[in-house]
């Protein structure tokens, strides 16, 4: 019956007015913020294959705040939008990513969830960016590896201000190995509070750099850290998407079970302000309804 009700108060979501970029900025860069920011992880990949064109445009038509891709380069140096290493699962084409050229994988189709050929192509991160650009900000995940193509792709479509930079990497390591981008960009760490040097490393990220937000992730629900959490100093960041990320409080308990109360509203109760969810209009209709989204 739980289920039934939640799928009855979610499928009567409707689309959101999308505000403009630079209200969302601000929003993602002010700690005090009350508005919990919603992040479409790989678009809107129930209703258009994951990190396609139309996966992107649905999660706007919603009206979710950032919208999470994954960067992967070519063999002849272009950026392209693909979660795996390889094309196998998401495509109709066979290998890896960085093994093969833009111009083959411009003659494939991509999968949708549940593996079947659809009309989409894999669109490069400048198409995306594009698309994106005045709407959402951008989660650019996988783009450690790359970051300096990526930020000349950012910064030929103008869109610099709507990327958020991230990796799991040391603050010393992050301005050795990166320091033009960190200058001009955002970026947000990505710390295991699982890890016994997570107090240590936000401390110093905080002192020496002052980033927007921590993207925090823990296996377990009883770390320490939950209570002490920097929220009045920058945005905290959580993916909702599956028990391992969060400590077990993850979308489907409240999509599948009506559970919001051990999933969504515990996330909130421990200063999270950022939601990356496989549910964004779920999500949206909840936050929404708590006065906590436009």
């Amino acid at each position: 019956m739980k289920k039934l009700l939640t799928l009855i108060l979610f499928a009567g979501t409707t689309a959101m007015a999308q505000r403009p970029v630079d209200a969302i900025i601000k929003e993602f860069k002010n700690p005090r913020g009350k508005e919990v920011l919603v992040a479409a992880h790989r678009g809107d990949w129930r209703n258009a294959p994951e990190n396609s064109l139309a996966a992107i445009q649905y999660a706007i038509n919603m009206g979710v705040d950032i919208i999470e891709t994954d960067v992967q380069k070519t063999a002849d140096g272009y950026l392209v939008l693909m979660h795996d290493e390889t094309i196998d699962r998401t495509t109709t084409g066979k290998g890896k990513v960085k093994e093969l050229t833009l111009a083959y994988l411009k003659t494939l189709y991509l999968r949708n969830g549940a593996g079947v050929p659809t009309t989409h192509r894999i669109p490069t991160l400048e198409e995306a960016m594009l698309v994106m650009k005045g709407k959402v900000m951008v989660n650019l995940d996988k783009s450690y590896k790359c970051m300096e193509e990526t930020y000349a792709v950012l910064e030929k479509t103008g869109t610099v201000d709507h990327g958020i930079f991230k990796g799991q990497v040391a603050p010393a390591v992050l301005q050795a190995e990166h320091p033009a981008v960190i200058a001009k960009a955002l970026y947000m760490p990505i710390v295991s509070l699982d890890d016994s040097t997570a107090a240590m490393t936000m401390h110093t990220y905080l002192e020496q750099l002052h980033p927007a937000a921590f993207e925090l992730i823990f296996q377990r629900d009883t770390s320490s850290m939950l209570s002490a959490l920097p929220a009045k100093d920058c945005r905290l960041w959580v993916n909702a998407l599956w028990s391992s990320l969060n400590g077990g409080h993850y979308d489907d308990m409240a999509f599948d079970d009506g559970n919001t109360k051990d999933s969504w509203d515990w996330l909130l109760s421990k200063g999270f302000m950022v939601i990356q969810t496989d549910r964004p209009a779920a999500l949206l209709a909840y936050l929404h309804k708590k006065g906590l989204h436009r």
